[in-house]
């Protein structure tokens, strides 16, 4: 493992995990865990609404500092009060929203950080990801590639055309066009950015914001390598999302503000036969 002052040589740039942890998730630990085995070490903060006995010891267990708000007001109102609990007075340049549910490969700091060393001007950068099945611990098993995640990747090459950034606003367009391909556990943002998510949509709030920074100066840099891995279970808000009809219509949302009225409707409905073979996109 690469100790602090091996990173630094990386990059100059700081960076943090801030953890949104929503009531008494069973997969959080596992989180926690990959982000103390970073080659990369960077703070790690947990940020709750919904505290519940064991939260703070866990927390101290993982040398992570705890900060609760009020009210439970949705994941858009979670993701915002996280990215507030960035230690900015500390110089912190980067975050990262490390989804509970979700595991971080050891070299996902380390590798975003370098990306960033490479490209100065980038506003956001996303990594490459693999999907992590079953209900956690003993059972879980990656799974690398499906129909959904080739879709996925086929879109990044669409927008990234083999290159390591972008920093065209029709290039960045591009990427998103067809569907969102950058999911929020996989980026890391600039804090400078300002960025925050709509609190009114429950599934594509990351979709949407990233087409607002698509529209700001400063590139997308993409890593290629899978760097952590986007557990699927039933309990996921993008699965109750599909069950309730919310993805159906927050996807037709975002396709006709890109794309004519039928075209969008195709687009959509394209996305809504994927759900129902099981693929959460």
């Amino acid at each position: 493992m690469a100790d602090d002052s091996t990173a630094a040589s990386v990059t100059g740039a700081t960076h943090c995990f801030v953890v949104p942890a929503y009531g008494d998730s069973p997969h959080l630990r596992a989180c926690l865990d990959s982000l103390r085995a970073q080659t990369r070490r960077s703070p790690i903060v947990v940020c709750s609404s919904t505290p519940h006995a064991g939260l703070q010891a866990l927390a101290e267990e993982y040398g992570a500092r705890l900060v609760l708000h009020s009210p439970n007001a949705g994941i858009g109102h979670d993701w915002n009060a996280a990215l507030e609990q960035v230690p900015l007075g500390a110089g912190t340049e980067w975050v990262t929203l490390a989804h509970q549910d979700d595991v971080y490969l050891p070299e996902f700091a380390q590798r975003t950080l370098a990306a960033i060393a490479r490209q100065p001007q980038a506003v956001m950068v996303m990594t490459g990801y693999g999907e992590l099945i079953g209900s956690g611990a003993s059972d879980d098993r990656p799974r690398l590639l499906s129909p959904m995640l080739l879709v996925k990747r086929v879109l990044l090459e669409l927008g990234f055309l083999g290159r390591g950034a972008i920093a065209n606003p029709a290039a960045k367009r591009r990427l998103l066009r067809f569907g969102c391909p950058v999911p929020c556990p996989a980026v890391t943002l600039r804090t400078r950015t300002g960025l925050r998510f709509r609190e009114d949509l429950k599934v594509n709030l990351d979709w949407e914001a990233w087409l607002r920074l698509a529209a700001q100066t400063g590139a997308f840099a993409y890593v290629r390598q899978i760097l952590m891995l986007h557990r699927i279970h039933a309990g996921s808000e993008t699965s109750d999302g599909i069950r309730g009809g919310v993805r159906a219509r927050e996807d037709l949302m975002m396709f006709r503000a890109q794309w004519p009225a039928p075209i969008a409707r195709m687009l959509a409905r394209a996305y809504a036969t994927s759900y129902a073979t099981g693929d959460e996109a």
